[in-house]
């Protein structure tokens, strides 16, 4: 099969220009201008004029059917992976969870049985560590082998996912010999717990203390603390869903003394702040952590994307519903399930408040969306990048089309949006994964199963410093 997208403007993290891109089978095989006056011939032409032709988005940061709380996480890899289609995302890449006591092997089989024949389109998995020991130590030198060359540990979540410096020490270490990347969950959970505590114990119980208890500077300082551990260790690390100012400068300064830091914010951390925790139970819907902050973070993070001391903007998609689920912390904001939805969202919010809001180039949007999360994750030129041999996820994305953002509308499985009513200029048209068009004209044609695992390389880390 062969598809000519013709007549687009083909936007990608180097520049733009006009041209037509031809798919033969799974990827793309010629770029040019004029090709059908060239004597270029496919079995199907799209035109894409007036639209973007940009790469298949690619969100590094979900969690589909994760357990938390005592429920679990709505979005299944096929559910979850639709949406993802419908806004413009081609890849996604997970996190298997090992738990406590378990082998890191056990984990990983759990969640390739959960997305295999299953996922729309394709996917990945970093490793979540619950224990570092030396068998799990061990564990990660084959698992890097095998594709998975990433690992997340936590600062936060005593007594669940919680890592003290040694054990982060010593999970760089291993990285430093196989050439892994330590994801960092950086805030500084015991201290967190303690003010949560007293917090309730005051009576004080809505969701908006969810956001109070877990101060800026909490997660600040675990923040450095990660980076200057890495830097001792000589190996690169990345700080997830990077929320305050206060991380940011230290993200920033050890960029700026020549660290291997990297860091990712969310599309919640942009457009929402703790006003959206203050409205009574309601603000259970927004309760994610690190938790939404107050409104200044938002412009500096901002400066951030722009500047690239944040690198990628991913989601934290881990939708849970409103009833049922976020309404097991009625009376305790500790119980509220943390997560969001905005899988499906995330290209276009970034499209409407940074292109058309003036705060980033079109360029660099592709880049935050796409090619820096496919360069870091050892996905680049297969995945984020429009270049001969490349995979063919591609998105024709009209920036002028508006749409209003709603639950009532949108394919994750929940019960509410976070954006509900919000209005956002630009949407995917086409979207194409693996030169399969699984979505078009906001109705889907891919298929459950079409999804491949991907497996990913390390990186060059310095270089991408």
């Amino acid at each position: 099969m062969r598809t000519l997208i013709a007549n687009g403007t083909i936007v990608t993290a180097d520049g733009s220009w006009r041209g037509d891109v031809l798919v033969d089978g799974e990827v793309i095989a010629q770029i040019g201008s004029e090709l059908p006056a060239a004597g270029v011939t496919a079995d199907e032409t799209i035109d894409a004029a007036g639209r973007y032709v940009i790469p298949g988005a690619i969100d590094v940061h979900t969690h589909m059917e994760l357990p938390f709380g005592g429920t679990f996480a709505k979005d299944t890899f096929e559910t979850g992976s639709r949406a993802a289609a419908f806004g413009g995302t081609t890849t996604i890449v997970d996190f298997a969870v090992q738990s406590k006591g378990q082998a890191l092997r056990a984990g990983l089989d759990t969640w390739h049985a959960k997305a295999e024949g299953t996922t729309v389109i394709d996917y990945g998995f970093h490793m979540i560590m619950s224990d570092v020991n030396d068998d799990t130590l061990a564990e990660m030198d084959q698992l890097v082998a095998e594709g998975v060359p990433d690992f997340k540990l936590f600062t936060a979540y005593p007594g669940v996912f919680f890592s003290d410096d040694a054990a982060i020490f010593r999970a760089m270490q291993q990285t430093g010999k196989n050439g892994g990347l330590i994801m960092m969950h950086a805030e500084n959970g015991p201290v967190i717990d303690i003010v949560a505590a007293d917090l309730v114990a005051a009576g004080k119980t809505d969701p908006l203390y969810h956001g109070i208890a877990r101060y800026p500077v909490f997660e600040g300082e675990a923040t450095n603390r990660v980076i200057r551990l890495a830097e001792a260790a000589q190996v690169p690390v990345y700080i997830v869903h990077l929320s305050a100012a206060d991380a940011l400068d230290a993200v920033r300064h050890a960029r700026d003394r020549g660290s291997m830091a990297f860091a990712e914010t969310c599309p919640q951390y942009l457009f929402l702040s703790l006003d959206d925790l203050g409205n009574g139970f309601e603000g259970a819907k927004f309760v994610c952590s690190p938790p939404l902050r107050t409104p200044e973070h938002q412009e500096q993070l901002w400066t951030g994307l722009r500047k690239d001391d944040l690198q990628v903007v991913s989601t934290d998609h881990c939708p849970f519903d409103f009833h049922g689920q976020k309404e097991l912390g009625r009376g305790d904001f500790r119980k509220v399930p943390n997560g969001l939805p905005a899988v499906e969202d995330r290209v276009d919010l970034l499209h409407d408040g940074g292109v058309v809001g003036g705060r980033i180039s079109k360029e660099r949007w592709v880049d935050v969306i796409s090619t820096a999360p496919a360069k870091l994750f050892g996905m680049y030129p297969r995945k984020g990048a429009i270049a001969v041999g490349s995979d063919a996820d591609l998105v024709v994305y009209d920036p002028e089309r508006t749409r209003v953002i709603s639950a009532a509308t949108h394919h994750m499985n929940v019960d509410y949006s976070c954006y509900e009513g919000r209005e956002v200029q630009g949407a995917s048209d086409v979207v194409m994964s693996r030169g399969t068009v699984v979505v078009r004209d906001g109705t889907f044609s891919g298929r459950k199963g079409h999804g491949q695992f991907i497996p990913r390389a390390t990186a060059d880390y310095a270089r991408l410093a």
